[in-house]
């Protein structure tokens, strides 16, 4: 029977300090870096215990594999500079695989199709995202959300705010210190689901540019390290198996908030 072992050190911010030698402490160990206040991709629940869409994938895949998943938690832009430098051997984060991206490390197949979407109050002037000329957005840093605004939108007249995490962007939302949050799809129904429902809403249609969020989320590895393709193997393993389905149903057909 394949083990599913998930080693965690997990204290806070305590556990980003775990080994960051260029080899895995064990051969059967697979670190992943992850950003985990991202839910319901990765979160720490009521009892601090890191969970989320891509916990389960990674231990699924490392159940194929039999290895033991590790996971490191790191500042979203910290985590590819992170990986190169073999602080883990892989990142799983609801990381968009982009251009951009591929030109500095490799990634998986994609594991979820990705778009995003702005959230504002209910009762704020943002109705459509043509309200948000003037306004301000909070975004994550070093995320491909923030790149889209920058790119698409700040032109327009839009001001773009960073965040270190998303969950504080949402929380100056709510404080009114931004306009409005720009963010996954999957990540801004849960938000509206568990805090937001009656208050705040979905605005506009979701964005889907191939350039930032219209290939999917992969798993990235360094570019030329025998991992990644076990990793895909592993994940096509998954997917087959039904394993994937199940936790796909789990976490994300809970938030179809629109």
């Amino acid at each position: 029977m394949k083990k599913i072992i998930a080693t965690v050190a997990l204290a806070s911010t305590a556990f980003a300090s775990l080994s960051f030698s260029g080899i895995s402490q064990a051969q059967d160990t697979i670190r992943f870096g992850m950003e985990a206040t991202y839910p319901p991709f990765e979160f720490f629940n009521e009892q601090n215990e890191l969970t989320g869409f891509d916990v389960e994938l990674a231990n699924a895949i490392c159940a194929e594999l039999d290895a033991t998943c590790e996971f490191n938690n790191q500042p979203f832009d910290s985590l590819i500079p992170g990986l190169k430098f073999r602080r883990f051997d892989a990142v799983i984060s609801g990381m968009d695989i982009t251009p951009k991206r591929l030109e500095q490390v490799a990634f998986t197949q994609p594991y979820y199709e990705n778009s995003a979407i702005f959230v504002a109050g209910i009762n704020s002037e943002v109705k459509e995202a043509k309200d948000l000329k003037g306004k301000t957005v909070g975004v994550q840093n070093g995320s491909t959300h923030q790149a889209y605004l920058i790119d698409k939108l700040e032109k327009q007249g839009v001001k773009t705010r960073p965040y270190d995490s998303y969950q504080n962007a949402l929380l100056d939302m709510t404080n009114g210190r931004v306009d409005a949050v720009f963010a996954d799809t999957a990540v801004a129904r849960e938000w509206l689901v568990q805090q937001g429902k009656d208050q705040y809403q979905s605005v506009g249609e979701e964005v889907k540019d191939a350039n930032y969020f219209g290939i999917g989320m992969g798993i990235a590895a360094r570019q030329g390290d025998p991992l990644l393709e076990k990793l895909n193997t592993a994940l096509s393993q998954v997917k087959e198996s039904g394993v994937y389905q199940q936790l796909h149903a789990k976490y994300f057909n809970s938030a179809q908030v629109r």
